[in-house]
């Protein structure tokens, strides 16, 4: 088998009694083309475009370049229905939701909106804008709900992303257009600091983890945020490893997203009988590999397969480097419990992903096959290879003779249970 790397791959060739199993998400493709699903999914939701008047402000939410969602596909299927509603494209404006992502250059924004690129008005919301900012309220923890003006001051707003694990918040998509996508930096840091555990060196809230919604504190601050916003509705899509949109779910924002999570948490969801020794995973190729903040997804599902002391070989390109300018700084702290207590004094994003990689970078041996120096792997607390081969030579000091390893071609797509 191959396994992506970038945008190229490696081979593998493990002898059958070395392969414990492939771990890949239990699909059925539909019949449908991606198109007309999203058109099903629009229909579903026709009782509010049809709502929709000529001379309203319509502002479309979507992702930004490192969360593929199919959008160059969805966003003229809704552009045109609004178009049927006596809505020109002239009230139209698509608003990429960044977080604390950098801003997308005009070749991404193209590949974002496809063929409505040079035809809508598109802005990439930016959280440190202060003039494009306003507070539309506070959510029950104390969160100060500060996001992109456009948002507040159209007349109408709709959400679109792709539904996906995320290893604190639950599920990505529905909620989280709102609060991280178009919101204020302090809010951003905020929603995600409730991963933590009220406390000093009380670690990580246990119902804050992937594929989880009940209970989770991180997953409660963005419904509430995305609540004061109030959209008219969502579309979400649902993605195939290969990109393809299988399913698209649309309507309330709060009723289709949970109905978006159902359907992903029955299909990507991998049942396991034991860990393995050994795990190789490759994020599944550009983009999902595009930085180390990407890649610590598929780094995350890995590590529920493997058993404690066991090796992780990653394959993750990153050829944007680390994803932000301040996540490899958090590396100065070795020891996990200076690592929180840090992270606890100035929290930050980043700091959680670097704090949760190193978590794992200690509880297993974690070899990364990237575009990285060997000396910032080594400062992150990994081993580094240049290749797949290279990598396995080096994980075969750390095995049992007896070892077995589980494959995993789509890390940041399929959760093991």
């Amino acid at each position: 088998m191959n396994l992506k790397y970038g945008s190229t791959s490696f081979p593998l060739d493990l002898p059958p009694e070395r392969l414990a199993g492939i771990i890949l998400p239990a699909l059925n493709y539909p019949d449908q083309s991606p198109e007309q699903i999203i058109t099903t999914a629009l229909d579903a939701c026709q009782s509010a475009i049809s709502s929709f008047k000529p001379g309203e402000k319509i502002v479309i939410v979507t992702s930004d370049i490192t969360r593929y969602t199919g959008s160059e596909i969805y966003l003229p299927l809704l552009v045109e229905r609004l178009n049927r509603q006596g809505i020109p494209d002239r009230d139209l404006e698509i608003l990429i939701a960044l977080g604390i992502h950098r801003p997308q250059t005009p070749h991404e924004h193209e590949r974002i909106l496809g063929p409505l690129y040079g035809r809508i008005r598109v802005k990439d919301h930016d959280c440190d804008k202060q003039a494009e900012l306003v507070s539309i309220g506070r959510t029950s923890n104390g969160i100060d709900v500060t996001i992109n003006r456009a948002a507040v001051e159209a007349d109408r707003l709709i959400l679109t992303g792709v539904i996906g694990f995320h290893y604190f918040a639950g599920f990505g998509g529905g909620r989280k257009s709102v609060l991280p996508g178009i919101a204020s930096r302090q809010a951003c840091m905020a929603s995600h600091f409730a991963v933590l555990n009220p406390g000093h060196s009380s670690g990580k809230n246990h119902c804050a983890v992937t594929g989880n919604l009940d209970n989770n504190p991180v997953h409660q601050a963005m419904s509430e945020a995305c609540a004061l916003a109030a959209p008219d509705f969502i579309l979400n899509t649902v993605l195939a490893p290969d990109k393809r949109i299988i399913a698209a779910f649309s309507g309330h924002w709060r009723e289709a997203h949970e109905a978006g999570c159902r359907y992903y948490r029955k299909y990507f969801t991998y049942p396991l009988r034991e860990k393995a020794d050994l795990v190789i995973v490759s994020c599944g190729g550009f983009p999902k590999d595009i930085n180390l903040i990407q890649a610590h997804k598929a780094m995350e599902y890995a590590a529920q397969a493997l058993k404690d002391g066991g090796v992780m070989v990653l394959l993750a390109e990153c050829r944007d480097g680390f994803g932000n300018s301040t996540f490899f700084n958090w590396f100065r702290h070795k020891r996990l419990d200076e690592f929180e207590a840090a992270l606890r004094e100035k929290y930050e994003i980043n700091g959680q992903t670097a704090y949760s990689t190193l978590q794992k970078a200690q509880r297993f041996k974690i070899i990364l096959v990237s575009e990285f120096p060997g000396e910032q792997v080594e400062q992150m607390g990994m081993l580094t290879a240049r290749t797949l081969d290279e990598a396995l030579q080096l994980a075969g000091q750390f095995l049992p003779p007896d070892w077995t390893a589980l494959v995993m071609p789509e890390g940041g797509s399929v959760l093991p249970v």
